[in-house]
């Protein structure tokens, strides 16, 4: 597993100086790249990326205030404003992912597309399969909570955890 976390460390730093290259951070171009293609709420995007609603939020304001997204009317929520991007995000995003296909051909170079495709699968495995055993021990410490009278941090846990499994099951759709 320590591998798994080491090439995640070394893959963020790389991401961090893509983005910088940009003027961006590395948070900042994932926002943008989830709401490129359909803008979402906040909250929808935050389980996408599989993080914090309200980090995510202060995220899409800086993108607002910078001029790279905006709010706009959801028909289907009244007090949830979807975040989409503007011209100038569109233009910032491109030049960022620019950059990242061509550092991704540098930092892929010698590896079999069937290798690259058989890494993918085994990573979204090792997520999905992770992801289950979070909800399944916050379940049972629910349970546990419930049968000894308790009822504090059980059930936040539990939240989180499915919030983490609906973006498994989004990105599979």
């Amino acid at each position: 597993m320590a591998d798994v976390f080491e090439a995640a460390g070394a893959l963020r730093r790389a991401g961090e100086a893509l983005a910088a290259a940009e003027g961006q951070s590395q948070a900042r171009w994932q926002l943008m790249s989830v709401v490129s293609e359909d803008s979402r709420p906040v909250a929808r995007a935050a389980r996408r990326l599989g993080v914090a609603r309200q980090g995510v939020q202060r995220i899409a304001n800086e993108l607002v205030r910078d001029g790279l997204a905006e709010f706009r009317d959801n028909p289907d929520h009244r007090t949830s404003p979807l975040l989409a991007l503007t011209p100038t995000g569109r233009r910032a995003l491109e030049a960022i992912t620019v950059r990242a296909d061509a550092a991704h051909r540098v930092i892929g170079e010698g590896f079999a597309q069937a290798d690259l495709a058989a890494v993918r699968a085994l990573l979204r495995r090792l997520t999905r399969q992770t992801d289950q055993w979070v909800e399944a021990e916050a379940e049972a410490e629910a349970e546990a909570e419930a049968e000894a009278g308790g009822g504090g941090g059980g059930a936040q846990r539990g939240t989180r955890s499915r919030a983490t499994t609906g973006r498994v099951r989004e990105e599979e759709a």
